[in-house]
């Protein structure tokens, strides 16, 4: 476990606002990471920690407390705090750090990165591949469908409001979206392709994105003016995906119950998608758990940990931004 992956596991296992002093006692205590000879390791964990914010890294959050200092917590355990007790200011922010070129990768190679990326939104995700679906006499399909797909649940503190909620209309339980994803977008003609496959191929979808791992700096004008018309969001994926990005948000859509339908006569995967959110959606309570699981199964790996991650990047050619 590298030194980062014990900061990140005492943020999880406290589970709650703590100090970087907190997290070096909880690590000490653990057993997570030995720092040797080192003299001040306290000094250490407060510098990563905020280097997580200075590196716009998902995974983590922290708030200004009187006096000064900073309490942290993970993201994904945000919930679990209490909206109260997070009603100060919280901080994330990113530096934008030159890209060194490397070996080709494939565009394939990039949706582990969004994966774990989105599974640290709660959004569950998952590749369509094209080249399995069957469209019968038409073959002229090349933008119906996304990249990748994915859904979040609203997460309701109660049962009680979870089955109010439900029976009032269950489509408000929950959120499809839609992501076409690039390896890189260099030029005007790029983009406007790219960003109209994304509305093709979002059109049923509640929120459409358009993912690129690079996008040039001279099109940000053009990315907000298509954004603003056509309401298709934009991420800048980054080879640390808790620090990817997103440049422009999706707006939202009612879903399109025809364009769901015809996906799921063509493409298997894109129909056992629905069906899962569906059985988990449905799940009575005591099967939910064992549902939430297979529905996590089914669809795409994330990563573990950091060290994953540069051993993925580095094994696929993918740049690293750092």
């Amino acid at each position: 476990m590298t030194i980062k992956e014990a900061i990140l596991k005492s943020l999880d296992d406290i589970n709650g606002l703590t100090n970087y002093m907190e997290v070096h006692d909880h690590i000490i205590k653990n057993g997570y990471y030995d720092f040797g000879s080192a003299k001040t390791p306290p000094a250490t964990i407060s510098a990563l920690l905020g280097d997580f914010i200075r590196n716009g890294d998902t995974r983590v959050k922290r708030i200004k407390q009187e006096g000064g200092s900073y309490a942290y917590y993970l993201t994904k355990n945000e919930q679990d705090i209490g909206i109260e007790i997070l009603s100060g200011s919280t901080e994330t922010s990113s530096i934008k750090l030159p890209r060194v070129k490397a070996k080709s990768y494939n565009e394939r190679d990039l949706h582990k990165l969004l994966s774990s990326y989105l599974k640290n939104t709660k959004i569950y995700s998952k590749t369509i591949f094209h080249e399995q679906s069957k469209y019968g006499k038409d073959n002229n399909q090349i933008w119906t469908h996304p990249d990748m797909v994915g859904v979040k649940f609203l997460n309701l503190q109660t049962k009680v409001s979870q089955n109010f909620l439900k029976s009032i209309n269950r489509v408000d339980t929950f959120k499809l979206s839609s992501y076409e994803i690039k390896k890189e977008i260099n030029s005007d003609s790029e983009l406007k392709k790219a960003y109209f496959q994304a509305v093709s191929n979002s059109s049923w979808a509640n929120y459409g994105y358009l993912v690129a791992f690079e996008f040039s700096d001279s099109l940000s004008d053009e990315m907000e003016r298509l954004n603003q018309s056509f309401g298709i969001g934009i991420i800048e994926l980054n080879s640390n995906p808790y620090q990817s990005k997103i440049l422009f948000p999706a707006t939202y859509r009612d879903l399109d119950f025809k364009t769901i339908d015809k996906l799921c006569k063509i493409n298997k995967e894109f129909e056992q998608f629905i069906e899962q959110t569906d059985r988990l959606m449905t799940a009575q309570e005591r099967y939910y758990k064992s549902t939430e699981k297979e529905l996590d199964e089914f669809c795409d790996d994330y990563f573990e940990n950091d060290t994953e991650i540069e051993k993925y990047c580095k094994e696929k050619n993918i740049p690293n931004g750092e």
